[in-house]
């Protein structure tokens, strides 16, 4: 039986050892390349008709994985009709992790049958992430206080308990004032909203909660694995000009103000979430290299059935002395 997790687990894996390979070197155009490259390599092996829906861009300013791009093996004579497939992707979230050997860098895919994924315009989406126990929770709309309480009384815990994850961003100021003024921690990083995302849904992290404004596509590929995770995002896309609101009422977006629900974001039905880990961070491994050959570590998630694998895989140089060491 196709298994399109196994699939996809293959290509962020691919795409990880790739990546990982510049960590360190300086060069953030280098390292996103590797990972398309190697991305879209391994996408053209699966045999779906997939459609890029979250990928680098527009087809002008993206030679590949740009949005509306087609993927998939060529059909062989006697296949009958493939699966059809919506995929949004981050080759490489946290670039400029990767190219200066930062924590927290992560390759990720995720995948619906066509339609089960918000084709989100490229722009900014003010955000806030909870986890299971804090989901109905939260209100966009609420003063920071009151969601924070709100939090910490569903994980029965004191406020200052909390660990907030915050993008290190000017536009932040007020947003860092408010929570450092209910008497909440806070985690202030350099990029990687998603990962931290999907940290605040999986116990153990120390992450509780993620606000801010962050890249909308990232928003969609956060709610993806929240949907499998029964985390919860709330997002409202953040209007620049009026021409970034044309562009938007372009894609099929009446209300720019609307207030989008986990299940808005993410509506699929048979939901796939894969991420593999470039550099160590709070919830994936980097990729390692030894004479034996690359170690990752992933994460691959689907909604129905309702599954989550933590995956170490040792991916083996082909020399007959290769040994299989138990980690």
């Amino acid at each position: 039986m196709f298994d399109l997790s196994l699939e996809v687990l293959r290509v962020v894996e691919d795409a990880a050892i790739a990546s990982a390979r510049t960590m360190g070197m300086g060069d953030p155009g280098a390292s996103d390349h590797a990972a398309v490259e190697s991305m879209r390599r391994s996408l053209d092996t699966i045999p779906i008709d997939g459609t890029i829906v979250i990928g680098e861009g527009e087809r002008d300013q993206a030679p590949m994985l740009y949005i509306g791009e087609r993927v998939g093996a060529a059909p062989e004579p006697g296949d009958g009709e493939r699966m059809k497939v919506d995929i949004a992707v981050d080759p490489l979230e946290g670039t400029n992790l990767c190219c200066t050997g930062g924590a927290g860098a992560i390759t990720v895919l995720a995948a619906a049958e066509s339609g089960g994924l918000l084709h989100a315009p490229d722009c900014y989406m003010e955000k806030i992430i909870v986890g299971p126990a804090a989901k109905g929770a939260v209100d966009l709309d609420a003063p920071v206080r009151q969601n924070l309480k709100s939090i910490a009384r569903r994980l029965q815990r004191g406020v200052d308990d909390l660990v907030v994850v915050v993008l290190d961003r000017p536009r932040h100021q007020q947003l860092i004032a408010d929570i450092r003024g209910a008497g909440a921690r806070i985690r202030l990083i350099s990029d990687g909203d998603l990962s931290a995302g999907i940290a605040a849904a999986v116990a153990g992290t120390g992450v509780h909660a993620v606000m801010g404004s962050g890249g909308a596509p990232e928003g969609v590929l956060t709610a993806a694995a929240l949907r499998c995770l029964n985390g919860e995002i709330l997002g409202r896309l953040v209007v620049k000009d009026d021409e970034q609101k044309e562009r938007m009422q372009a894609m099929g977006i009446r209300d720019p103000n609307r207030i989008y629900a986990t299940q808005d974001l993410a509506p699929g039905k048979t939901l796939v979430f894969a991420a593999c880990g470039v550099t160590d961070g709070n919830l994936l491994r980097g990729a390692r290299f030894t004479g034996d050959g690359a170690h990752t570590q992933s994460v691959v998630m689907n909604s129905t059935p309702s599954r989550v694998r933590f995956i170490e895989t040792t991916h083996l140089e082909n020399r007959p002395d290769v040994k299989v060491r138990f980690r």
